[in-house]
């Protein structure tokens, strides 16, 4: 058995750190090893998790339908949570398989892939009402001074602040399932789910990367 590695992180820092590459290229080895199969060649792609325009993913389909290889990843989010992307993926001709689900099928993966989809859309709706609640009370969004907006919102208007607050609620109450998960998987430290939450790709309410901190702050956020 012949096997292509993919391995995908997020940010441009995260590949050159190395940061959540290890992880998914020992888990892949684990596999491998498991099949006694050999690792033709990995490809590291450094992309957002919403972007389906993946070059290193293009080349490594290309690499595996040429020599006959079986594509693995470490775990499906690696791809993507579009479901068009994966399934499209799935319809590529190429054998791919995930190392934490080396059982799944083409049905398992196009029911995952559309939960995936309905979930991200369901995210979406909510915020998008969320701001337009804002919108109606009267409030201006998109201040990007976030702390700065809320100490400034607070001198005489507490409609502001109300607002500022009720944002980085809905934002935790977003994010309250994907910890569940984490916490499903023993990832339970502060430590660990800052690494978690930045190699899957999950931004902040500001679009930034986690820390220790902020992530302290979305716990105490949701109880």
């Amino acid at each position: 058995m012949k096997i292509v590695s993919y391995l995908r992180v997020s940010t441009a820092r995260q590949g050159r750190s190395g940061l959540g590459v290890d992880a998914q290229r020992s888990a892949i080895q684990a596999y491998a090893d498991s099949k006694h199969a050999s690792v033709v060649r990995e490809f590291v792609e450094v992309e957002s998790g919403k972007d389906n325009a993946r070059p290193k993913l293009a080349e490594a389909l290309h690499l595996a339908k040429v020599t006959g290889s079986v594509l693995v990843i470490a775990k499906l989010d690696r791809l993507s949570r579009n479901a068009a992307f994966l399934l499209t993926l799935r319809d590529s001709g190429v054998k791919f398989i995930a190392a934490d689900m080396p059982d799944a099928n083409e049905l398992t993966v196009g029911i995952m892939a559309l939960v995936a989809q309905q979930e991200r859309e369901a995210i979406s709706k909510r915020t998008k009402e969320a701001l337009e609640a804002a919108k109606r009370r009267g409030t201006v969004l998109g201040n990007p001074n976030g702390a700065a907006a809320l100490k400034r919102a607070g001198k005489g208007n507490t409609a502001g602040v109300r607002a500022i607050q009720c944002q980085a609620d809905a934002h935790a109450e977003d994010l309250r399932p994907v910890l569940q998960g984490l916490a499903i998987e023993g990832i339970t430290s502060l430590g660990a789910i800052t690494k978690a939450l930045n190699e899957r790709g999950i931004r902040t309410p500001r679009g930034g990367a986690w820390y220790k901190t902020s992530v302290s702050n979305l716990l105490s956020r949701l109880g």
